[in-house]
């Protein structure tokens, strides 16, 4: 034999070995070799590979750490569609449900009930035994192709026991919270942008265009149903789960074959307390009717089946302390109470402080500083105090009054009659506001200053280098690189991102100003309307309010802002260091005049902001809403209740392909 052959066949023993291994400590938690003497084989295994190349399998372990990074994804159209299920949110609502199975079918049958986890649904496929194609959600119809990013979950199996023909699988794709933690808290310590929760986290790693940085986030993956099979069947739900079981996927865990309505919303009950010490997030519970026969029988509506509903947990609750209140200034002077709190564990993070939102809120629920109150997660993201335990008070709680004098620079503060909002009246040189304002005006939607992020903000200011806006169009690369964590590189990098943001154009510079209640689309209707930044000095209520969905409000808040003397001496400092304040029109065509879209969804390639500009520019009109108005929704990955009331309303829908299909034909 070869000194190939032998390689070979010393390979292929190893990827048994170590793919035996893989299933025995991720899948069974039950390993039989120790962490060394996994290393070492796969060590083994990276050395033949490295010496003989022509012998690497697809399937190989060692592909698992991630290839060369993809320019896009490609589209993968599904054979099944990747429906969603009905949403029941109260035990009377699951009880209305299962008793309509009860009388399709003449008696209470079997369902299958699961932890409904909270992460990315994918499907994968495999064709005579070994992975062939994985691929997103996306809108049910068509996904993305993220196969490469899929191979590098471990529990995901590359090569199964039993080659069937064809055999297409769906799961959740997952982060467990140990690496939801980590991951923020590397970010966190780089700079970089923290996730939300988990499920943003898990979403945000699979469609990462290196499978290489996929690889290091260590997701996670349970396969709940059998979409398509070849060469198999099955009676039962349950039964096709334990037979993925058996072919080394990890299968959705602490599922129960139960009947009756008793025992099913009991188990409904057990799986909400033990939400709290799983290690990955659940945010429901799915109820599906587990004899195949009688999902046919009962049937499906247009767009759900009626075998099947999904209980969603109410948000998850908690007890603390408010230790204190604070207040955070923000760049258009509101004064924004925010309590810190006891630290405590509530959906899956730890929360230390919630937002109290403005005087009038903590009136009406009465908080006072050491009160015990409920606390919960908005959508399970944003903490907010939901009510207080009056019955605990001492006698030592201490009510709140807003300041009389900003906590940042010590001037008044004001509040108008009509309004819950309290403000500093020092807009000019208020320490906070001018901070909060350098990183509004360089944020990505603004003047997209890359590498200007709040921290990056708050060292220039600590260290003398700014005071205001204007003095980032001053600053040198010799000065920056001088800054802790900087260097001169990324010095360099971002002077010429600050030399670029002065082309951005009127609509964006508007934008930046921090106008108050001026968002980036009025921006753009003042930038097309007056043409450039000197007008509006000059600009009527009756010329603002002339501007489609201008109301008289936005109008005097305009006004009001370039009759400030202040804004003019502002804007003739960015004049003097050439930053442009007239617009120049990205009309491309009129095409999609008269069309109404509505973006929804995340994009394979392209940002929201860049779908609208390209819809703008050839005369069509994105709104925020769908109506029997909508000629066509844009839709993406995770697309929610828009899709929905789309598909209700007969809108055409189409993803980023068709879209970019239209623009390059200019054909609709």
């Amino acid at each position: 034999m070869s000194t190939l052959q032998n390689a070979a066949k010393e390979a292929a023993e190893l990827r048994e070995k170590i793919d035996r291994a893989s299933k025995l400590y991720y899948i069974d938690d039950n390993p039989d070799i120790s962490d060394y003497e996994y290393d070492m084989l796969f060590k083994r295994l990276t050395e033949l590979e490295a010496e003989f190349p022509e012998i690497i399998t697809a399937d190989s372990p060692t592909q698992r750490v991630g290839g060369k990074a993809l320019d896009k994804f490609e589209k993968v159209t599904h054979a099944v569609r990747m429906g969603s299920l009905s949403d029941v949110f109260s035990f009377e609502e699951t009880a209305d449900f299962l008793a309509k199975t009860a009388d399709v079918i003449g008696r209470d049958p079997y369902f299958s009930v699961e932890p409904k986890i909270d992460g990315l649904s994918v499907s994968l496929e495999y064709r005579d035994g070994v992975l062939a194609i994985g691929s997103t959600r996306g809108d049910g119809i068509v996904g993305e192709n993220v196969t490469e990013n899929l191979k590098t979950i471990k529990t995901i199996p590359l090569t199964l026991p039993d080659k069937l023909p064809l055999l297409e699988v769906r799961g959740e794709v997952y982060m467990p919270r140990k690496s939801f933690a980590k991951l923020n808290a590397e970010n966190e310590e780089a700079g970089l942008k923290t996730f939300a929760n988990p499920r943003n986290a898990a979403a945000g790693s699979l469609r990462q265009l290196d499978s290489k940085i996929t690889a290091k986030r260590n997701l996670d993956i349970f396969v709940f149903n059998i979409q398509r099979i070849e060469g198999k069947e099955f009676a039962s739900h349950t039964e096709s789960l334990d037979y993925l079981a058996s072919q080394g996927f990890h299968v959705i865990p602490d599922r129960a074959k139960l009947s009756g309505a008793q025992n099913i919303l009991g188990r409904i009950e057990e799986l909400g307390k033990m939400r709290a010490k799983l290690p990955y997030d659940i945010d429901g519970v799915v109820i599906k009717a587990d004899v195949l026969a009688e999902r046919a029988e009962i049937g499906e509506n247009a767009s759900t089946p009626k075998w099947a509903a999904a209980y969603k947990f109410p948000p998850e609750q908690a007890k603390t302390k408010v230790e204190d209140i604070m207040i955070q200034v923000g760049r258009t002077g509101v004064l924004t109470p925010k309590a810190l709190l006891s630290p405590v564990k509530i959906a899956g993070s730890t929360v230390s402080a919630a937002t109290l939102h403005n005087i009038d809120f903590i009136r009406e629920k009465d908080i006072r500083v050491g009160d015990t109150v409920i606390l919960q997660k908005a959508g399970d993201i944003i903490p907010e105090i939901v009510s207080v335990c009056k019955e605990e008070r001492t006698g030592a709680e201490v009510p709140y009054e807003m300041p009389a004098v900003c906590p940042s620079c010590g001037e008044p503060v004001s509040k108008a009659a009509d309004e819950a909002a309290t403000r500093c009246t020092n807009n000019a040189s208020c320490p906070a506001q001018m901070e909060r304002s350098i990183e509004h005006f360089a944020s990505r939607d603004a003047m997209n200053i890359d590498g200007m992020g709040p921290a990056v903000v708050k060292l220039l200011i600590k260290e003398g280098l700014i005071a205001k806006v204007s003095d980032l169009y001053s600053l040198r690369a010799e000065d920056v690189a001088k800054l802790e964590r900087m260097g001169k590189k990324s010095a360099e990098n971002l002077i010429n991102a600050i030399e670029n943001s002065k082309t951005r154009g009127l609509d964006k510079l508007v934008y930046a100003l921090g106008i108050r209640n001026i968002g980036e689309k009025a921006a753009k209707s003042l930038a097309v309307r007056f043409g450039d930044i000197e007008k509006l000095f000059s600009a009527t209520k009756e010329d603002l309010t002339a501007i489609e969905d201008f109301g008289e409000i936005m109008a005097e808040d305009v006004i009001k802002f370039f009759a400030h003397p202040a804004t003019c001496s502002f804007v003739d400092e960015l004049i003097s260091k050439g930053v442009t304040t007239k617009y120049e029109s990205d009309k491309k065509g009129e095409f999609l005049s008269g069309m109404t879209f509505v973006l929804t969804g995340t994009l394979p390639t392209l940002s929201r902001a860049d779908a609208s500009a390209l819809i703008e520019s050839y005369g069509g009109k994105c709104s925020g809403s769908v109506s029997k108005k909508t000629h066509v929704v844009l839709a993406g990955a995770e697309a929610g209740s828009k899709l929905a009331k789309a598909q209700s309303f007969g809108i055409r829908i189409i993803d980023e392909e068709e879209f970019l299909k239209i623009i390059e034909e200019q054909k609709i």
